[in-house]
């Protein structure tokens, strides 16, 4: 195993196309699961040149306007060019009803051991959860930065701070590891597109990027371990080959930013979507589960940096395999954690559920809860209050 290398890891702002899809899916989760938390809800967005493609298949008590919902969320994230925007864009919806069943009214805060075992997965999947002590969040240096850097990118754009920014953006960190511990900043790079109605002479390049490095590279930066220093790349640019950015210029799809969900490719993940699901698909609740429980082996001490791997079939309640890797960094060994965790986190797609009280986030939290995730990370997240699976409270338990 490599103990030195440079590890880069990238996040992209809410106004990324991809993001802008997650947000709009998640949006819908959100709304059907506020008006009937039974809800079973799958939905998926592509979003290109003034037009929004919105599929999506339910079965709920739930009368959902998909069309407003999507709207709302392109105002919101800040779209007003002509060749893009919420008032103008073309929405399109192939949407299927399923036959309601009396099998999707079970809550799981009320079932007993025995019933949660009866809640089988329906899907099969193979899920990660990695957790690392290199950030207070316990999660990989590179993308908790990248993070941070799109979130401000994003700030500073909202609060007019830097007027000129529009929504779509992205940002890259490298990271120089040495002993798998981090060292060094390699690399900070930030594209940042412009609002089309903004000009400026070619004299004026210096300028921007000077303001973007001290509003948003140097602000980040003040309150970290590890600073930037002389020999650290820095690279902004406003004038890549997407100018304003957006779906007017690239298109967008829901679910193809695994990485930047997770781990920013510093741990293994799972190749579906997080978003657009509804908390019964277990490709999504289960990557939650699996991210709590290797959280908190790292919170005790017992490993620097641990990786839980669930396998779960069709049909079966509990995974048919728990893995676990904590990479030469155990207090004990491998064996025993997975021991432990068995023993201390229930795995079951109803116990996940009834756990993290997945169901009704959305109705007790002010604006939805899902379309949160959807945006700078569904894991590792210190900037929404309360987030179940981030929650260390097994940590006793696991030391015995």
């Amino acid at each position: 195993m490599k103990k030195d290398f440079m590890f880069s890891s990238e996040s992209v702002t809410e106004g990324h196309p991809d993001k802008l899809c997650d947000q709009i899916s998640d949006a819908i989760v959100d709304k059907f699961l506020q008006k009937d938390p039974y809800s079973h809800v799958i939905a998926e967005c592509a979003v290109a040149t003034a037009l929004v493609f919105i599929a999506a298949r339910f079965e709920s008590d739930a009368v959902v306007d998909f069309t407003k919902i999507a709207r709302k969320v392109i105002e919101q994230v800040g779209y007003d060019e002509p060749d893009f925007n919420a008032k103008t864009c073309s929405i399109i919806t192939s949407v299927q009803e399923l036959q309601s069943s009396s099998y999707r009214y079970w809550d799981a805060r009320k079932l007993a051991d025995d019933e949660i075992e009866l809640i089988p997965a329906t899907d099969q999947v193979t899920v990660f959860g990695f957790a690392c002590n290199q950030t207070p969040a316990l999660m990989p240096l590179p993308i908790w930065l990248a993070h941070q850097l799109a979130r401000r990118l994003t700030t500073v754009r909202h609060e007019k701070i830097l007027p000129y920014i529009a929504p779509d953006g992205k940002t890259q960190v490298g990271i120089e590891y040495r002993d798998r511990k981090p060292h060094r900043i390699h690399s900070i790079s930030i594209l940042a597109s412009k609002k089309s109605n903004f000009t400026s002479d070619k004299n004026d390049d210096k300028t921007l990027q000077q303001e973007v490095k001290e509003m948003i590279i140097d602000h980040v930066f003040a309150e970290e371990k590890i600073q930037p220093d002389a020999k650290t790349r820095i690279f902004i640019d406003f004038n890549q080959h997407f100018a304003i950015g957006g779906p007017s210029v690239h298109s967008g799809l829901t679910g193809r930013k695994n990485a930047i969900d997770t781990y920013g490719e510093y741990s293994r993940h799972s190749g579906a979507a997080l978003s657009g699901k509804d908390p019964t698909r277990i490709d999504r609740v289960g990557a939650y589960a699996a991210r709590y429980a290797a959280k908190n082996v790292v919170a005790a001490g017992l490993a620097e940096e641990c990786e839980v791997q669930l396998t779960y079939s069709m049909g079966l309640a509990r995974p048919v395999s728990i893995q676990v890797e904590t990479f030469g960094t155990g207090k004990i060994s491998d064996e025993e954690i997975t021991m432990l965790l068995e023993k201390n986190v229930d795995f079951r797609l109803a116990g996940i559920i009834k756990k993290f009280n997945l169901r009704l986030l959305p109705a007790i939290s002010k604006g939805g809860y899902y379309r949160k995730l959807a945006v700078y990370g569904h894991v590792g997240r210190t900037d929404l209050g309360t987030v179940p699976w981030e929650e260390t409270d097994i940590v006793t338990a696991l030391l015995g």
